[in-house]
């Protein structure tokens, strides 16, 4: 072999040693590229299962927790709603408790009343008994005189015990059927007087609720009227009065139970007849003027009224009050006048006693505000006058001797005892009210001479203008269950024989004195 060949062949196998070198080497590295790769996955995969694990052992921990939690707040409701169980029946129990407690205390309250009535009944009876002991020694004593008696003086002495027990028995009885009739006498009360004033209203009315307007022609009353009365339904709209045209010739008369409003209709139709033109529209313009027109009369009569009384410190409601006493009556006598009258008296009589005549004037003015009071306060005109003073700010002691000049509430002050003492004199004065002396003294005399003819009366007075009457009676002839009876049997004999405004209050007094001297 030459060399060559020699030299190819190891060129050749050179080359295949290379050539298998590298394919080896080329083959080795796909091996660990792949090897990487799978690597890489698997890491991959084992990152992800981790994280899945993770996330699923997170869950499984959150899904645990919150079972615990709802276990936990499970058992918590439960127990604040025994909780809640037991401080519910705690408070029923403590409710049960305190009723028990107020009705332990009501029976307290009710055994110690109890208690008491039985003191008073012990009493009443203990008093009754030697109120029958002295009966029985009386008895025995009138038992020994009869012993001594005939036969017909001992039957006379038995008819006049008889009579007495019997009399004693009858006034009992009396009192306990007019108990009993009080209960239904509201009622039957209310009836009668409605129908009193239905029966007796009109003469009295008839001269207080209308006022007489002349015209000057018959004809006017055509004008009056207007076409298809829309001139009278527009007068009588605006002025709440009613206009009563009737035959009586050259006048037509002005109807309605307020007095003010009565006055400003007058007014106001004296205007218009004077002017001569009547229409709906004039009619309006005119009660309006007329309307305003008594307002500033009614404010300055107020006005001038506390400037005359030198009155300071009155409110202008209150003012407006006292104007509208000019337009108001009772018993005959003007409100206004009557007012002033009482408050000079008060002054007065303040002054002889000592006390602030300003006060005692000025309450007497004021004592008859509930006269013209509106309609919504209720009650009598001493309690609406109260209240009035009262909203105005008018002090204690002007609105309790407002409230007690008729005896209704118990005066706190000498004003009120003032004020009602000059009240009186003013309305019983003669000629005050319509009644001349004479009829006066003997309306007052024949009161004391009906109350003087019953058995057992002492004495008689008339007092208060004939409003009261009090009775003095024999002690030894009259009980005090027969001083009822005669004071019911007085009354109801006034009413049959006597006429007299308002009410006529009877008195019966029985009183006995026993003297006995040391010696």
């Amino acid at each position: 072999m030459t060399p060559l060949a020699i030299v190819i062949s190891i060129g050749i196998l050179i080359i295949a040693v290379a050539l298998g070198i590298y394919f080896y080497i080329k083959f080795n590295k796909g091996t660990l590229a792949n090897a990487s790769l799978e690597a890489a996955r698997i890491i991959e995969e084992a990152k992800r299962e981790s994280e899945n694990f993770r996330k699923s052992s997170e869950i499984a921990a959150k899904e645990n927790w919150y079972q615990e939690k709802m276990k936990f707040e499970k058992e918590t409701a439960s127990k604040r709603k025994e909780m809640e169980k037991a401080e519910k029946r705690s408070g029923e129990k403590e409710m049960v408790l305190e009723r028990r407690e107020h009705l332990i205390v009501d029976k307290e309250k009710e055994l110690l009343t109890k208690e008491h009535n039985l003191q008073n009944k012990e009493r009443i009876i203990h008093a009754k008994s030697d109120r029958l002991d002295q009966m029985i020694k009386e008895q025995n004593e009138a038992l020994q005189k009869i012993a001594n008696l005939s036969k017909d003086e001992a039957k006379n002495a038995l008819k006049k015990n008889l009579e007495a027990e019997a009399r004693l028995e009858a006034a009992a009885l009396i009192n306990q059927i007019r108990e009993e009739a009080k209960a239904k006498a509201e009622i039957a009360a209310r009836e009668i007087v409605l129908q009193v004033i239905q029966r007796c209203a009109t003469s009295h009315t008839a001269e207080t609720t209308i006022s007489v307007v002349p015209i000057p022609t018959d004809e006017m009353k055509g004008r009056i009227i207007g076409r298809e009365g829309r001139n009278i339904r527009a007068f009588e709209n605006l002025t709440g009065v009613e206009v009563i045209i009737d035959d009586t010739p050259e006048t037509i008369s002005l109807s309605c139970f307020d007095p003010i409003r009565r006055e400003i209709a007058r007014m106001a139709m004296d205007k218009l007849i004077s002017d001569g033109r009547i229409h709906p529209t004039r009619i309006e313009e005119v009660v309006k003027a007329a309307r305003t027109e008594i307002e500033s009369l009614i404010k300055n009569t107020g006005e001038e009224v506390i400037l005359e009384m030198g009155i300071i410190g009155i409110i202008p409601e209150l003012i407006k009050y006292l104007g509208k006493m000019r337009y108001r009556t009772s018993y005959g006598q003007n409100l206004l006048q009557h007012s002033k009258e009482v408050a000079n008296l008060s002054a007065l009589l303040a002054q002889e006693l000592g006390l602030d005549t300003t006060v005692a004037r000025r309450a007497g003015l004021l004592h008859d505000l509930g006269k013209v009071a509106d309609g919504n306060i209720e009650g009598s005109h001493a309690h609406a006058g109260a209240q009035i003073a009262g909203k105005y700010g008018e002090s204690e002691l002007i609105v309790n001797a407002i409230a007690a000049h008729h005896e209704e509430v118990s005066p706190t002050s000498p004003y009120a005892a003032i004020v009602e003492i000059a009240d009186s004199i003013s309305g019983s004065r003669p000629g005050a009210r319509r009644e001349t002396i004479e009829a006066y003294i003997k309306r007052l005399n024949t009161l004391e001479e009906i109350a003087s003819s019953f058995n057992g009366v002492e004495r008689v007075f008339a007092i208060q203008a004939g409003r009261e009457i009090r009775v003095m009676v024999q002690p030894e002839k009259i009980s005090d269950i027969e001083a009822e009876g005669l004071a019911h049997d007085v009354a109801r004999r006034l009413e049959k024989e006597t006429q007299y405004p308002g009410q006529i209050k009877v008195t019966v007094i029985r009183e006995k004195r026993v003297v006995e001297i040391a010696k």
